[in-house]
């Protein structure tokens, strides 16, 4: 099946989002999480990855058609600070339910990855959905303060990736966020990348700041990490 926008349902509503299925026609589950400029070709190439990899991909569109261009950052902020928690939540939950309902998707839990504000939310909805989640792959971007989710739901292994210079989450915080998960008998390893900046991974330099050498790093421990769901 070709990579495709599809409909799912959740608790009574419709979202959407972009669906690519294993090349190989079936494949352990991932969800992928955007980041803040919305569902844009960038986040769906991800899930075209992966496919690739031999996972059947699915990234919800959070913002429910809207994105912002990289030349909007005002944009961007505006609607990653009106995404409303609760329907982000539910989405992301509808997406799990789809994503293992199908018949390209083998496994019976899910893999998250997610980038930046879909960092973040990569680690809150592995605490909120607890044992439904395998395995966890955030990208510079993490649940900081009172932003922080019940812990205790969290089960998955968690890996994280993060930038050494970040002014959005800072690697003194990250590195205490690991400290206070791993105290609470969580297996969570949080990778911080030499040299790098927030988005490092993002092939498209937005913000200037990409960095091949880590990119490729990450992403193969990232695959090593989906390998175990």
């Amino acid at each position: 099946m070709e990579p495709q926008m599809i409909e799912f349902p959740v608790n009574g509503t419709i979202a959407g989002g972009y669906l690519a299925t294993a090349k190989s026609g079936s494949g352990s589950g991932v969800l992928v999480l955007q980041e803040w400029w919305g569902l844009v070709p960038q986040i769906k190439g991800v899930c075209d990855r992966l496919a690739e990899q031999g996972f059947t991909a699915l990234a919800p569109d959070l913002y429910h058609g809207e994105f912002a261009q990289h030349t909007e950052m005002d944009k961007a902020g505006e609607l990653m600070s009106s995404l409303p928690p609760d329907r982000a939540a539910r989405d992301m939950g509808g997406a799990i339910d789809h994503l293992l309902g199908l018949d390209a998707c083998t496994s019976s839990q899910v893999g998250v990855v997610g980038f930046c504000m879909g960092g973040m939310l990569t680690l809150m909805v592995s605490a909120i959905e607890s044992d439904r989640v395998s395995v966890a792959a955030p990208y510079y971007g993490a649940p900081l303060g009172d932003g922080a989710p019940d812990w205790k739901g969290l089960t998955a292994k968690v890996e994280g990736h993060f930038a050494a210079h970040d002014d959005f989450f800072p690697s003194d915080a990250i590195k205490d966020l690991e400290s206070q998960l791993r105290d609470l008998g969580k297996d969570v390893t949080f990778h911080i990348y030499d040299d790098t900046g927030h988005a490092f991974a993002n092939e498209e330099d937005v913000l200037g700041t990409y960095n091949q050498e880590a990119s490729e790093i990450a992403w193969e421990r990232t695959i090593s990490l989906l390998s175990e769901i």
